[in-house]
């Protein structure tokens, strides 16, 4: 079974990319708010929570998403060892959630020592419920995933065969398919994980 989330274009861009932003340090470790600044334009698109992107997010133009980046840097800056933690994306994603006053958004963490068996059923979990997954990968032994060592990237869907459970990974304006068993099994520490969006119906509270 294969599945796969809408995503936005710029352009003939799938999605941004942090090559784009205006700063060193920006485009260096900005994957973090990019990862988020993703997360906000689906959920504006997806979920008429337009509040989270301060633009056109039927028409996104390279120019404003820079800006938003740039916006979403005062929550998730780069920092010398990068977003290194679940929790730090966590703590300034939900900022900028509420300071918009979006509370129908949820965001929970799901560490890396977990089994794979249990990270791929809440890739399907998340992906069944329309849900993206900002994930982190720091240390890899295998090469093969050298291009998403320490780096913020989006899954965005899952391909469950005979031959393999496969993930769907965006990043700097593209996406590949990847062996999920691989990724997760880093055999190096510090892990990184996923992380877990939920989303109510209501605006809690009301």
């Amino acid at each position: 079974m294969k599945r796969e989330l809408n995503h936005h274009y710029i352009g003939e861009s799938y999605g941004g990319n942090q090559d784009w932003f205006r700063t060193f340090w920006m485009r260096i470790g900005g994957c973090g708010a990019e990862t988020a600044c993703e997360s906000s334009l689906y959920f504006a698109r997806e979920f008429g929570f337009t509040k989270l992107y301060p633009f056109d997010a039927d028409d996104v133009k390279r120019e404003e998403y820079v800006d938003f980046a740039h916006m979403m840097e005062d929550y998730l800056w780069p920092r010398f060892t990068g977003i290194n933690k679940l929790s730090i994306y966590i703590n300034g994603y939900v900022k900028y959630l509420r300071d918009t006053g979006e509370y129908r958004v949820d965001v929970g963490e799901f560490l890396g020592n977990h089994t794979y068996e249990e990270a791929a059923e809440k890739v399907k979990e998340q992906i069944d419920a329309g849900l993206p997954i900002p994930f982190l990968t720091l240390r890899h032994k295998d090469a093969r995933y050298s291009d998403y060592v320490w780096h913020w990237y989006l899954v965005n869907g899952y391909d469950d065969t005979e031959d393999g459970f496969k993930v769907k990974a965006v990043t700097y304006s593209g996406y590949k398919w990847l062996d999920f068993e691989g990724l997760w099994n880093t055999g190096c520490k510090p892990t990184g994980g996923m992380i877990i969006y939920t989303v109510n119906e209501e605006t809690p509270g009301l």
